[in-house]
């Protein structure tokens, strides 16, 4: 917040714990930590690892560094093949009824 400095040691390490239980969004988050240190390489791996586990954002990353040459197009295709298998694990026909309610009720959440 507001007049409080930030401890990094302590962001970092919140981070790394959800991470490792599986938060994609902290996992993406940590990717930045990783690159903001200068290492690129761990950066770009919690990103693929955040994308394995479905996360879009990740994915879009992931796009942005293969377009810079920093992902390979064999590591890129890797973690979006994972990505559409970790969405596509997520679908039931349940979830997309409603959905569909949602849409139709115009109640977004």
């Amino acid at each position: 917040g507001k007049g409080v400095e930030a401890d990094i040691v302590k962001v970092y390490n919140h981070l790394k714990e959800a991470a490792i239980a599986g938060h994609p969004i902290a996992r993406h988050n940590l990717g930045f930590v990783e690159l903001e240190i200068g290492k690129e390489d761990r950066a770009v791996k919690h990103w693929i690892i955040a994308a394995n586990l479905g996360y879009d954002t990740s994915l879009k990353k992931l796009r942005e560094c293969y377009a810079e040459g920093f992902v390979s197009k064999e590591d890129f295709a890797a973690a979006l093949r994972a990505h559409q298998a970790a969405v596509d694990a997520t679908k039931s026909p349940k979830r997309e009824e409603a959905a569909e309610c949602s849409r139709a009720t115009n109640m977004n959440f």
